[in-house]
């Protein structure tokens, strides 16, 4: 899977995207991000292992989902929901939609 330097919409890659999000734990990542913005590195309710949830972020974030900010030594995660439905219309919300919560 090819590195993904936060680009543009175009440099999406679906099969990047669908692999990202086709983890549990990772699908779950993203939807708190699109219920309540921004997201620290360790988010609160989460029973995962800091590096197990790092390599998460980094599947994440090279798949071209987030973007990562830092501040001071924190770093924050969020969506790139505009980026996701330009590049790929309505698969964000369908994938949100889904039901195996």
């Amino acid at each position: 899977m090819a590195r993904h330097a936060e680009g543009t919409a175009a440099d999406l890659e679906l099969s990047a995207v669908l692999h990202a999000l086709g983890d549990p734990v990772r699908l779950a990542l993203v939807r708190d991000m699109a219920e309540h913005g921004e997201s620290q590195c360790s988010p609160e309710g989460l029973q995962v292992p800091r590096s197990t949830l790092s390599n998460h972020w980094r599947i994440l974030r090279e798949a071209g989902i987030t973007r990562t900010r830092r501040v001071g030594k924190a770093r924050m995660m969020s969506l790139r929901r505009d980026d996701l439905e330009a590049r790929f219309p309505g698969l964000l919300s369908v994938v949100l939609a889904g039901r195996d919560r």
